[in-house]
Parts: C-alpha cells; structure tokens; sequence
C-alpha cells in the first residue's frame, strides 16, 4: 500500500501541512497508524479528486474539450507580433502562445480572469523510481 508523509500529501493537494494534519484530526483524511503520520495513496486520491472541483467557468460554452484551466493571467510577455500568457489555476500554470493581436482582442491584462482550454492526442504519465 502507498503511503504519503504529512508533507508530501500537502504538497500533492497543493496545500499547507497545518491544513492536511487538520484534516486528519477531523477525520477527514485517515492515516496508516505509522508515526510519524503517514496518510493512505487511496485516501489521498479520493481527497483530490474532491478538491479538484472546478471553478465556474465565464464562458458558460458547451465544448468537446474535457481539459478547462479556469484561472487568473499572471504574466503577459509580448512583442509586436507574438505574446506568452501565463495562467495560474490553483496550482497548475497554464503557458499560452499567441499572436499579440489575440491578447489586444481578448482584452487579456494581468489579473484578468481566463479560462485555457488545452485539447491533446497524447498524455504522459510518469512515476519516480524506485
């Protein structure tokens, strides 16, 4: 059975270590019974899922893409003809290229709410060694 360290499970949920051993606490997320605490893979899995609900969506649009980053534009780097937009969606940065033209149409600015919609034929998926 995979067990997590408080500190890598915060890490994974992408919150504090106070936070996680609250949930413990509360009863929320179980432990192994290990010292020191560790907390279960599936217990761990189940709780992302959880915390991964997604954020309303401004566009309010049907589409076929399954991936939809709801976040924030942090970093606008432009030149005369291109630009790179970065998107902070909870703990996941979300890099965009596109013409400087589109972010002038889109009225992208830093702290202007977006949503990147990523549609792809391949994900990799890899696990440390050992």
């Amino acid at each position: 059975m995979t067990a997590y360290k408080i500190a890598d499970a915060a890490r994974l949920l992408g919150v504090s270590d106070d936070t996680v051993r609250r949930w413990v606490d509360a009863g929320t997320l179980p432990t192994t019974g290990a010292t020191p605490a560790e907390i279960p893979g599936a217990a761990l899995a189940e709780r992302a899922v959880a915390l991964a609900a997604r954020p309303d969506d401004p566009t309010d649009v049907l589409s076929s893409a399954r991936n939809r980053f709801t976040g924030l534009v942090t970093r606008i780097v432009r030149d005369t003809v291109m630009a790179q937009v970065d998107i902070q969606s909870g703990p996941h940065r979300v890099v965009s290229l596109m013409s400087a033209e589109a972010v002038d149409a889109l009225g992208l600015e830093v702290g202007s709410l977006a949503v990147a919609v990523v549609k792809a034929t391949t994900v990799i998926v890899e696990t440390p060694k050992g």
